[in-house]
């Protein structure tokens, strides 16, 4: 985010920068409690600093980016090495079950295709 000279940034700034909404910012900030401490001003309203905003990057890069859980995010946090964490970190590819290709038979085929004509005229 650019510093625009503003050194408390609101959240609903901070939310369109990111392209989250702000209520997944106020959900990270009780997730993340220790990482992410927004100023409130009068009426409650959310100021984030700069440091404050570098995070939420992070944490929005980890989670969204790399296929990261909110338990593994809070690991990398507790360790306090973002660039570290992140260039270290693998993400786990669960391989999928290979599905095996069976012959399919001119003869399936055609009695598929009768029994899809024959319920096509009984909708009709």
């Amino acid at each position: 985010m650019e510093n625009n000279g503003e050194y408390f940034v609101p959240i609903n700034q901070v939310a369109k920068k990111l392209n989250v909404p702000a209520h997944t910012l106020r959900y990270w900030e009780k997730q993340f409690a220790n990482a992410i401490r927004p100023t409130t001003g009068s009426g409650g309203r959310r100021y984030y600093r700069q440091e404050t905003i570098t995070k939420l990057e992070t944490i929005k890069s980890l989670l969204y980016d790399k296929g990261m859980t909110i338990a593994g995010v809070k690991k990398i946090l507790h360790n306090g090495d973002f660039s570290k964490e992140i260039t270290e970190q693998k993400t786990k590819i669960v391989e999928q079950p290979k599905i095996e290709k069976t012959a399919v038979n001119q003869d399936s085929i055609d009695i598929a295709i009768n029994l899809l004509k024959q319920a096509k005229m009984i909708l009709e």
